[in-house]
């Protein structure tokens, strides 16, 4: 690629909230890029990934993709696990203090957090840094110095504290500390470019760059990335709200989720989480405006497209083929996991034993919204003895071999 195609893909994706800062950045990457060519040195780019917990999802994934695509760039990629910033916890996306984490807490889901990372990224060109290398050598006196590059003004003025301060609603001092701590890792690391979600705006855009410049090194170039909606493409995919894409359980499951997801957001996740390039996307939009392209053919391509990035080509292709011969064809699947029918079990026990829900709730709400079927008879009484062997139908997509 040239340097113009570079720029295009890099800043794919990304949301300031600001034209002109969007402009702004995109100004300064391309010049760092020039600079890099010529001094002929990889960009040296990182992206903070706090592990708060060890089941990542699809939205966890997407500075993730970023990184991977400076990496295939030949740019110099650190994978910065937070093992101080998260014993603070980040406030920037949150309307409430997050809780503080052990260090042994974090040391448990920074492992697992690195193995499910390496499912995007080229591990062999990814170097993984932890920020307590440098955060834990910082005195009190070295923290009041960089808290004088700040006001208090400059963190009130934030969305999530204006909102908190409004409401009466507490805002702890340890709070600000974050993106204090964020910004020092830019300068440890002596950044060029920074990637993270939008509500990192004010940590990478603010902390960042004015640390480093007060440090004495140039200002990095921060590449923020929009929010991934989840499958219900309004809010932001989040576990609370039970609308994600998780990455570990499975290719069918994962193609199954895409392909529920409402036709407006296919283009947010074409940009954040695929591999396709922006002319690969503008043609792909062009043929759906136009009508040579069904909106349900291309979000078979996008979720076959983000299916083979975890999974590879072999299983996607598998997924597609039981997607459509399940849900296009209405026919059961070959393959389901298999369950061994106990003594005087109920309709509503077995669903809980075989895990196809989560609590006796849902799985009442479930048979009341006539979603559970036996060899395609709807069962309507959880609380009966489990009529006799076949297979079991829960919700859309959960079947299971009862013998």
């Amino acid at each position: 690629m040239n340097i113009e195609e570079q720029v295009e893909l890099l800043m794919q994706g990304t949301e300031y909230g600001d034209e002109e800062l969007k402009k702004a950045m995109a100004a300064e990457l391309r010049q760092r890029l020039l600079d890099a060519e010529k001094e002929g040195r990889p960009l040296r780019v990182y992206c903070g990934f706090d592990p708060t917990s060890t089941d990542l999802h699809l939205g966890h994934t997407i500075p993730m993709r970023k990184l991977r695509q400076f990496q295939e760039l030949g740019h110099d990629i650190t994978f910065l696990i937070g093992s101080y910033t998260a014993l603070v916890g980040d406030p920037s996306d949150k309307n409430k203090a997050r809780p503080v984490l052990t260090e042994e807490q974090v040391a448990h889901n920074a492992q697992t957090y690195a193995e499910q990372a390496f499912r995007v990224l080229d591990q062999e060109k990814t170097k993984v840094r932890y920020n307590g290398e440098w955060l834990s050598e910082l005195s009190l006196v070295d923290l009041i110095r960089l808290g004088q590059n700040f006001t208090v003004q400059q963190f009130l003025a934030r969305d999530n504290f204006a909102n908190r301060l409004e409401k009466n609603e507490p805002i702890y001092l340890h709070e600000t500390f974050y993106a204090l701590m964020q910004g020092y890792d830019a300068y440890a690391l002596q950044t060029d470019v920074q990637v993270g979600g939008s509500d990192q705006l004010f940590n990478i855009i603010v902390a960042g760059r004015k640390l480093q410049e007060a440090l004495g090194q140039k200002p990095l170039v921060g590449i923020v990335l929009g929010i991934l909606p989840g499958t219900d493409g309004v809010q932001r995919m989040s576990k609370s709200t039970g609308n994600i894409v998780p990455i570990n359980t499975g290719a069918n499951d994962m193609f199954g989720k895409l392909m529920s997801i409402p036709d407006f957001v296919m283009g947010k996740y074409m940009r954040l989480a695929t591999r396709w390039t922006p002319h690969e996307i503008e043609a792909l939009e062009k043929d759906l405006e136009s009508g040579r392209l069904h909106p349900r053919d291309a979000k078979m391509k996008l979720a076959n497209e983000i299916v083979s990035i975890f999974y590879g080509e072999s299983e996607s292709k598998s997924a597609q083929d039981a997607f459509v011969k399940t849900f296009q064809q209405k026919e059961v699947p070959d393959e389901m996991p298999e369950y061994q029918l106990e003594s005087g079990q109920t309709v509503l026990d077995v669903i809980l034993a075989a895990k196809l829900a989560a609590s006796k709730s849902e799985g009442r709400r479930l048979i009341d919204q006539k979603g559970v079927r036996l060899d395609g008879e709807v069962l309507e009484r959880g609380d009966l003895p489990f009529p006799h062997p076949g297979v079991l139908q829960v919700g859309k997509r959960k079947f299971l071999r009862v013998k």
